[in-house]
């Protein structure tokens, strides 16, 4: 279906077109911002700008949130290949790398500045963030990717929000209420649920060794998560882009990262490593993709364009998407008690996020 020319109506909508005449197919239209109840449009390669106004507009921050649990499903998925591949610490660094590179074109095509002038304390914060949840967290994450895979891993970073909120209680001194600590407790059984399973259809077993030290890898890739999110909230007060406090985690954990690598005298064999299996360069440049960039795009217009629990608890949803993923890609048959488990400790996620 095309577009064409200016005033052309459909029912419940109205699209505009300032200036000439044009034709647009729809489904080209590729990037969108939009600022109250008016959708800015902008296509390639002319970028003419028009405006359309439709009933569904008010649910693109959800369909955003959803985009983002898609997104982090098939990034999880991508580095869990790579790292098979070439080992979790070679992904972490080329990942970071090629992170960086996603997220300056996404300010050039959002037209934000890149902070390189932000203020001194911002980039402390921030870039301490990046350390303990992209440096450490992260290296714990896609150990734990190769350990036990993604949907296993995913499912421990379900505990996120539950770390987080005992840490703003210690830390920052907010006040726990009885259904944040009933939502805690839902999402813990539901994990215990999934790692206790010892059903026949369980291909990964509880008693095996390297299955335990997964599940703790996923704990600490979970923490430093959660501590790495409340250094980078102090790095973010005010009206701070979080697109572009992204940037600066981000590079700020490449430089540090790629100096203890260098230190290592480790680069070399990262490099031998990716070009031994150039397949890994595939799956860890589609997961840089679909997490950095693509995955926190959509999760910064969900929180702007819905309320930020509705987004929070959308955005929760990787776990329930990688049982099928798991199954197609990785041959992983979870069994009930996993399933029920998974769709319990989700439900605790969504009870934390809406309180």
């Amino acid at each position: 279906m095309h577009v064409s020319g200016r005033g052309y109506e459909v029912p419940g909508s109205r699209f505009e077109v300032p200036g000439s005449r044009f034709e647009v197919p729809l489904w080209i239209l590729i990037f969108a911002f939009r600022t109250r109840n008016t959708f800015y449009i902008s296509r390639f390669p002319v970028f003419t700008a028009g405006m359309i106004t439709c009933p569904f507009m008010a649910f693109l921050g959800e369909l955003a949130a959803l985009g983002t649990s898609v997104c982090w499903s098939f990034t999880s998925t991508f580095f869990t290949m790579g790292g098979r591949l070439v080992g979790s610490v070679v992904v972490n660094r080329t990942r970071l790398i090629m992170a960086v590179g996603f997220l300056i074109i996404a300010h050039l095509l959002t037209g934000t500045p890149l902070p390189f002038d932000a203020a001194p304390w911002r980039w402390f914060w921030l870039t301490l963030s990046g350390l303990v949840g992209l440096v450490i967290g992260d290296a714990f994450l896609f150990q734990a990717f190769v350990w036990i895979g993604p949907r296993l891993s995913m499912l421990m970073m379900s505990l996120v929000p539950v770390i987080s909120t005992f840490i703003a209680w210690f830390f920052l001194g907010e006040v726990l209420v009885a259904v944040q600590l009933l939502g805690i407790a839902i999402t813990v059984l539901g994990i215990a649920i999934v790692i206790l399973d010892r059903s026949p259809n369980n291909q990964l077993d509880p008693r095996n060794r390297t299955y335990l030290y997964g599940i703790l890898f996923g704990i600490g890739a979970a923490a430093g998560q959660a501590l790495g999110l409340v250094l980078a909230k102090k790095g973010l007060a005010g009206d701070f882009s979080a697109l572009s406090g992204t940037f600066i985690r981000m590079l700020s954990a490449a430089i540090i990262l790629w100096l203890i690598t260098l230190l290592m005298r480790q680069a070399r064999m990262t490099f031998r490593r990716l070009r031994e299996q150039p397949r890994s360069l595939w799956f860890i440049t589609g997961g840089a993709f679909f997490g950095p960039f693509l995955g926190v795009t959509l999760s910064l217009f969900a929180v702007q364009n819905t309320e930020v629990g509705v987004a929070a608890t959308l955005m929760a949803l990787p776990p329930v998407f990688l049982l099928p993923i798991s199954r197609f890609m990785f041959g992983e048959q979870a069994g009930r008690r996993a399933i029920i488990g998974t769709f319990v400790a989700v439900a605790g996620v969504a009870l934390l996020a809406l309180t």
